[in-house]
């Protein structure tokens, strides 16, 4: 295992840190992941930190920064949903469905204003064309 200092350690190092919770473990053996990942791109990471934050059920501010980076690396608004309707077999449909806003305030889009407007998604949820309220209520 190389030594702290060196440049970084390989995979199987850092795997093999985290698996037993290193006593040794640091922030900067990690380092190359956590700020300027060397094997996967910029744009896969950022992905993979929304999914990672509909996996936990992320606070807004986050949704907005991490969304924000994903659409800066190259993220279409498009694979953006494409992610969160792809991670539902693993995190459950209540974690995306509660991911679901957030993603969208992050995008530009406020759900109350652009869905609850529309007539057909108002008699879904029970409620009138531009009726207002929390939508997350009635459904």
């Amino acid at each position: 295992m190389p030594e702290k200092g060196e440049d970084s350690l390989d995979y199987t190092d850092r795997l093999q840190r985290l698996a037993i919770h290193d006593e040794r473990l640091d922030v900067a053996d990690f380092g190359d992941v956590v700020g300027d990942p060397t094997t996967l791109d910029p744009k896969t990471m950022a992905l993979a930190r929304v999914a990672a934050l509909v996996s936990v059920g992320g606070a807004a501010p986050s949704f907005g920064a991490h969304v924000d980076a994903a659409v800066s690396a190259g993220s279409t608004a498009a694979e953006i949903v494409d992610m969160l309707v792809g991670v539902i077999p693993i995190v459950g449909l209540p974690r995306a469905v509660a991911a679901a806003p957030k993603i969208a305030l992050a995008l530009g889009h406020d759900l109350e204003v652009d869905v609850v407007g529309d007539p057909a998604v108002a008699r879904r949820v029970g409620r009138r064309a531009g009726d207002g309220g929390d939508l997350t209520a009635a459904t």
